[in-house]
């Protein structure tokens, strides 16, 4: 096996005239840091990846090693787990052509393109008889796209798609079975993840490799199979740890990758299980060849260079993770040198139904596969679906713990063997929003009303920092860029809107005069656009909950439920807010909360109508595109559904907040589990088009740079362009002092001031023609940076929110609350009116303010 390293990676454009070292040295060394503990760079794990004899069974002596201490932090030391369930095929079309697949078929060569309700529930039905408790949904990836047997199957049992059917399938067996779904229905998107995670403690999908060449090159295995796009693939694996759905994944070993790509594959998981700790579990699968394919001719993967592939991944990926290989795919006498390998479970094993991937490999005995256990040194213990450190919130949805409560032995997380499925109700959480916990919102805030400390699982919630580290290693402040300032700066006296990049973040990185110049042509434009009023809104500011599982690693807002600043307020207690706002003369509510796992989707439309109902005049501006999707997810609705509803029961506009950066690479190190760009597109356009006007926001300083604000800048622009919902924009300086990813040491502590000044400038000049309405927040800059932006292009500061919870608990000292006369004087230090003005920007009726005047 050792020769086959000479091709690899060691020996790359090193010249004609390189000598190669041993390989024997080069093993000798590899194997040395690996039982050292140290980290290995790819060069070595392409060498470990070769390793037969003697350094093999040295290989795998280092990752049993890893593996027990991995048990060991897990509080189960010598227990190998495996899950008892049912296969459960959906469906067998597929829209890919997997050259060595013989799970999927043609519409010809199938009763019916997918099994029927009655079908899946039968099965379920005798899996749970026998004491199963995983139901494993295995499909082809999206077969409506290819086969128009499928399309009409859907459509005429009235499902949108294949993942639609998927989830009324897992609700069903959930409700009249008791069996746990794990769903394998192939590549999601974020929004699918979202939609599937309340009805499925986990899901898995292969990435199988990192090799594009398998992808693209014509007779390569992946060839014309869209969904194994090793970008897209790992894509989807990203979106589940941001989504905090406990993921399996793994390698398929053998199917014509070189060691260097079966080594990128490896640290491409590492990676990504690092950074989102949402990994439960890394197959590594051996190719084994299948009749009636194009791969029919190749050969198995040798026993060795499988199990070289499960040691490395072990050392690679360290103990925490889970490493898994199927017992069925060797002799059982060879389940053994699985176990001598590193791994620590055998994933799914079936009394009943067989392998469906492998139908040749019969499952093994569970008795028999415990006895070679055994004979190893272990005991095996059954497990459900989801690993036990997955079993809870944020990782488990609400709805499901009742579910897993019942399988699960409290005392270790396993499965309680004993136990036998039931079918339980699926459904919204008992007691709709009121009858979630509460604390009073003061109790656990200092005197200046910021947070105490940071909520109990901060060094879980949010992934690895030290991967985040890595990522923004280097970047500091932005530096100056030396340009063409002076033509930089006639070009958009000239022509605003129409600054190339270049020109645009030459300004976005003005000092001195020249920023004093950018300043003067943004306020000239904003005098020419909206006149010299600054003008305000009297409203207030409703935080409703502030129990939040999304993992925003900037927010300080977000609590876990059981934290003791968590607070959730009562229906009665939003309307009563509402009502004293208007008694002392506001006009608007703005009202959003944390992603509470207890609240019903229903419970935004409810809020809305605990304001009408007390204040039917009172404008609602409410919901962000997460809180939006949230909704959408919860209810079954699609997004404009969900909108339409939520504006029926007296939602007058929407805030463009959840915005941050609009750029995935900025946004996926500073929040986590926050809607990707393109949905938060979709979701603002789609409110634009069923006539909810929002604001656009941007919140920056923190892991990005100039040019993240330029083309963020040009995505609003194009929005607007296309649907003319924004008011204004809103421009929200980060606040850094008590937020987790400052803390975390991996964002800067904010922007800073000739920064602010730029920033507002260029919103006001890249956004001319377009959005008239540029806002100041004077919570975050307090009054004199509003004044600084009030003279370079802002004429608008907001509202007097009358209480601000959001930026006061992430460390801001400008206070929650201002007065009209406060606001006044704010206007009047900067030599401007001020002027009172509705959500839309429109003339407010004569109406005292009492003590807000």
């Amino acid at each position: 096996m050792l020769s086959g390293i000479a091709g690899s990676s060691v020996f790359r454009d090193l010249g004609s005239d390189f000598v190669a070292p041993d390989l024997t040295t080069a093993m000798r060394r590899a194997l040395k840091r690996a039982d050292d503990g140290k980290t290995l760079d790819p060069v070595e794990v392409e060498v470990l990846l070769g390793a037969s004899g003697d350094a093999l069974t040295a290989l795998m002596t280092t990752a049993a090693r890893v593996r027990d201490q991995g048990l060991a932090d897990a509080g189960r030391s010598g227990i190998i787990t495996y899950s008892k369930k049912v296969f459960i095929p959906l469906t067998r079309l597929c829209r890919d052509r997997c050259h060595y697949c013989t799970f999927a078929t043609t519409p010809g060569r199938v009763h019916s393109p997918y099994l029927s309700p009655d079908e899946v529930l039968e099965i379920a039905r005798q899996g749970a008889a026998l004491g199963c408790k995983e139901a494993l949904f295995t499909l082809g990836d999206a077969p409506e796209d290819r086969w128009d047997a499928a399309r009409q199957w859907l459509d005429e049992a009235g499902y949108d798609s294949t993942l639609d059917y998927v989830r009324a399938m897992a609700i069903r067996v959930l409700e009249e079975t008791g069996l746990l779904p794990h769903l394998n229905p192939g590549v999601m998107s974020w929004q699918d993840l979202q939609r599937l995670k309340p009805v499925a403690p986990s899901m898995g999908m292969m990435l199988e490799t990192t090799s594009r060449r398998l992808f693209e090159e014509k007779g390569q295995p992946h060839f014309g199979s869209p969904d194994k796009d090793p970008a897209v693939r790992l894509r989807v694996l990203e979106d589940a740890g941001r989504s905090n759905v406990p993921f399996t994944t793994g390698l398929l070993i053998g199917i014509g990758e070189t060691l260097p790509e079966r080594s990128d594959s490896i640290f491409a998981l590492r990676k990504i299980a690092r950074q989102y700790n949402g990994i439960q579990e890394v197959i590594i699968q051996g190719f084994r060849v299948k009749p009636d394919t194009a791969m029919r001719n190749d050969a198995d993967v040798p026993l060795d260079e499988w199990l070289a592939a499960i040691a490395v991944t072990r050392v690679v990926l360290g103990p925490r993770v889970r490493v898994q290989a199927p017992p069925n795919l060797v002799d059982l006498a060879e389940c053994r040198a699985l176990l001598d390998a590193g791994v620590d479970d055998f994933g799914g094993v079936s009394p009943l139904t067989p392998d469906h991937v492998n139908p040749e490999r019969p499952w093994p005995q569970i008795d028999d596969l415990a006895k070679v256990t055994a004979d190893a040194g272990f005991e095996l213990r059954e497990r459900l679906t989801a690993h036990p450190e997955y079993l809870r919130e944020p990782w488990l949805d609400p709805r499901l713990i009742s579910h897993v409560e019942a399988l699960v032995d409290p005392a270790t997380g396993l499965a309680n063997e004993s136990a036998l499925p039931v079918g339980l109700p699926w459904q919204e959480p008992d007691g709709g929003w009121d009858s979630v916990g509460r604390t009073d919102l003061h109790t656990a805030i200092d005197t200046e009303g910021r947070r105490t400390e940071t909520r109990s699982d901060f060094d879980a919630a949010y992934g690895d920092w030290d991967v985040l580290r890595e990522q923004v290693a280097g970047r500091s402040a932005p530096e100056r860029i030396e340009g063409d300032v002076r033509a930089a700066l006639a070009a958009a006296e000239r022509d605003p809107a129409g600054l190339s990049d270049a020109q645009a973040l030459t300004l976005m990185t003005a000092t001195g005069p020249s920023l004093d110049e950018l300043a003067g042509i943004a306020d000239n434009l904003r005098k020419a656009t909206v006149g010299d009023d600054v003008t305000y809104v009297v409203n207030r500011n409703i935080n409703f909950t502030n129990v939040c599982y999304t993992g925003c690693r900037f927010c300080a807002f977000a609590q876990r439920r059981t934290d003791a600043d968590a607070y959730s307020l009562s229906m009665d207690e939003v309307g009563q807010r509402a009502e004293e706002a208007w008694v002392i003369g506001a006009t608007e509510v703005c009202m959003q909360g944390g992603i509470h796992p207890d609240l019903p989707g229903t419970a935004y439309a409810d809020l809305v109508r605990a304001v009408k109902d007390r204040v039917p005049e009172m404008h609602v501006h409410a919901y962000s595109p997460m809180e939006i999707v949230n909704g959408s997810v919860r209810t079954g609705l699609s997004i404009e559904e969900f909108l339409i509803s939520v504006k029926e029961a007296g939602l007058d506009s929407i805030p463009g907040t959840a915005a941050e950066i609009l750029d995935d690479d900025v946004r996926w190190i500073l929040t986590k589990g926050k809607l990707p760009t393109a949905s938060w597109i979709e979701v603002i356009s789609t409110a634009h088009k069923v006539g909810l006007p929002s604001s656009s926001t941007m919140m920056y300083g923190h892991v990005d740079a100039p040019h993240h604000w330029v083309q963020h800048l040009r995505t609003i622009a194009a929005v607007q362009d296309e649907t003319g919902g924004f008011t204004e924009f809103v421009l929200l300086p980060f606040i850094h002092q008590n937020s987790p990813i400052y803390l975390a040491g991996v964002a800067r502590p904010g922007p800073t001031y000739d920064e602010n000044r730029a920033v507002h400038a260029m919103a006001r000049i890249m956004l001319h023609g377009r959005i008239d309405n540029i806002q100041c927040s004077w919570v975050k800059l307090g009054v004199d940076g509003c004044v600084a932006v009030l003279n370079g292009g802002v004429n608008d500061i907001g509202g007097t929110l009358m209480e601000e919870t959001i930026s006061r608990m992430a460390g801001s000292k400008h206070g929650s609350r201002k007065s009209i006369a406060e606001l006044t004087a704010m206007a009047t230090a900067a030599g401007r009116p001020a002027r009172q003005r509705t959500t839309t920007y429109g003339d407010v009726p004569v109406r005292p303010s009492l003590e807000l005047a």
